[in-house]
């Protein structure tokens, strides 16, 4: 696998400015529709969200109130989504068994389960005070 130097520029990196951000939200909408079908844990995620985004919104709390709870529910997508991709980017590297590949799973997965720990506590706080 050729190394790129600092004056070589990657063959896959595409235009700039307005190019860039329209092939960006393809790509965008590509990566969330493999996520959906291929990830059971962020479909589960969706359907919270779907439940408490606008439970968030209803819910007689401050602007910032709800702007935290929405975060926080938006939050677990992310790290669902970069916890994913970690994840296919290990299974392609090699299937086998490994130390290094089991670590960095495990720690998407702390990751994971921290962002759900936040949205738990952040919901609790601007509720019950």
């Amino acid at each position: 696998m050729e190394e790129l130097s600092d004056n070589k520029v990657s063959p896959h990196k595409s235009k700039s400015g307005l190019g860039r951000m329209w092939n960006a939200l393809f790509y965008s909408i590509a990566g969330f529709k493999a996520a959906y079908r291929h990830e059971h844990a962020f479909r589960q995620e969706c359907l919270l969200a779907l439940v408490l985004l606008p439970l968030a919104l209803l819910l007689p709390t401050g602007g910032l109130g709800k702007a935290m709870m929405v975060a926080s529910v938006l939050l677990v997508l992310i790290v669902e989504l970069l916890n994913s991709a970690l994840e296919a980017a290990v299974d392609r590297i090699s299937l086998e068994d490994h130390q290094l590949a089991k670590r960095a799973k495990d720690i998407g997965s702390a990751a994971v389960f921290t962002s759900l720990l936040n949205v738990a506590v952040i919901w609790a706080l601007v509720l019950f005070g």
